[in-house]
């Protein structure tokens, strides 16, 4: 009896771990799948936010890169609108009245910020005019002051435009004054750390060149500066009509046209008259000299003739 129920507990206790074996298996079969889901899930989280972090980046960088071009984009439009370009202008035109034209050009300048350099005028038989005038134009006028100068014309014979684009030499100078000055900096600094003779006279030297540099940079940036700022304007007048001369009301009458044609014959004379006195006087000495040796000719020649005649009146008798 006692050796069936050891038997049954023995059996059953077999059964027991079975089961308790078999429902370990499914647990860690279940654990380790729901642990590969788990790992799946957090490979695909994990991918999406390399991906949606890619995709972050890749619009920062898309929106980098416009921001980029704008600002290029912009820099140009500046730069464009910055450009120093010197103007220069020639322009020949016929005008009805030269000094009523001249005048209204000299307002014109003054009335735009300018000023006039240089004019001149003359005048052809008495009568037409011309001249040249050169003017310095504001860059932001000079369009308007050029309209204006062929609106006081009545014919344009000549007309030319030319611009001289210096920018790029503008910002070379610019970055040379930059460095120089750096350098000047360097050196002055050298000089108060310095404690020798020799190395006080050698930086000296080297800052008075420095110095002499940075002069020259900044004096043909000054003039750039000026030669873009205002524009030179040349303008050759010519006067078109013709000034009819006057005629005189009061014309002399015949005794006044009498009394001057006396007057000037009387003074030829005397003009005369006083030549031939100072002639006489101033060449006396010569004057004797010569009279003495035809004298003394004449004389010659009439002895001679004389003495032939005497001889002719021998020989008849």
């Amino acid at each position: 009896m006692f050796k069936k129920i050891g038997f049954m507990l023995i059996l059953f206790v077999l059964l027991l771990a079975g089961c308790s074996g078999g429902m370990s298996q499914d647990d860690s079969s279940k654990m380790s799948s729901e642990g590969d889901m788990n790992s799946s899930a957090d490979m695909e989280n994990a991918s999406d936010d390399i991906a949606f972090s890619e995709s972050e980046e890749d619009n920062a960088v898309a929106g980098e890169k416009s921001k980029a071009e704008q600002k290029a984009d912009l820099e140009a439009n500046e730069s464009a609108d910055q450009r120093m370009v010197i103007y220069n202008a020639e322009m020949d035109i016929r005008v009805e009245n030269f000094e009523k034209a001249r005048n209204l050009l000299e307002q014109k300048a003054k009335a735009y910020k300018g000023y006039i350099v240089q004019s001149d005028s003359n005048r052809f038989d008495g009568e037409q005019q011309s001249g040249t005038m050169t003017f310095r134009i504001p860059q932001e006028h000079f369009n308007a002051f050029l309209n204006d100068a062929e609106g006081l014309s009545v014919q344009v014979n000549h007309r030319a435009v030319s611009g001289q684009d210096v920018t790029e030499e503008y910002v070379d100078l610019e970055s040379r004054l930059k460095s120089k000055k750096a350098v000047e900096a360097r050196l002055l600094d050298f000089m108060q750390q310095a404690q020798k003779t020799d190395d006080l006279l050698k930086i000296s030297s080297d800052l008075a060149d420095v110095q002499e540099q940075i002069e020259q940079i900044a004096g043909r940036k000054k003039f750039l500066e000026n030669q873009t700022a205002l524009s030179t304007v040349t303008i050759t007048l010519q006067e078109n009509e013709v000034t009819v001369p006057k005629i005189e009301n009061d014309s002399l009458n015949t005794w006044q046209k009498i009394k001057k044609q006396f007057a000037d014959n009387i003074n030829i004379l005397l003009s005369a008259g006083s030549w031939i006195i100072v002639f006489l006087i101033g060449n006396f000495p010569i004057l004797l000299i010569v009279g003495a040796v035809v004298a003394g000719g004449i004389y010659f020649l009439r002895k001679k003739a004389s003495r032939g005649q005497n001889n002719n009146v021998d020989s008849n008798s």
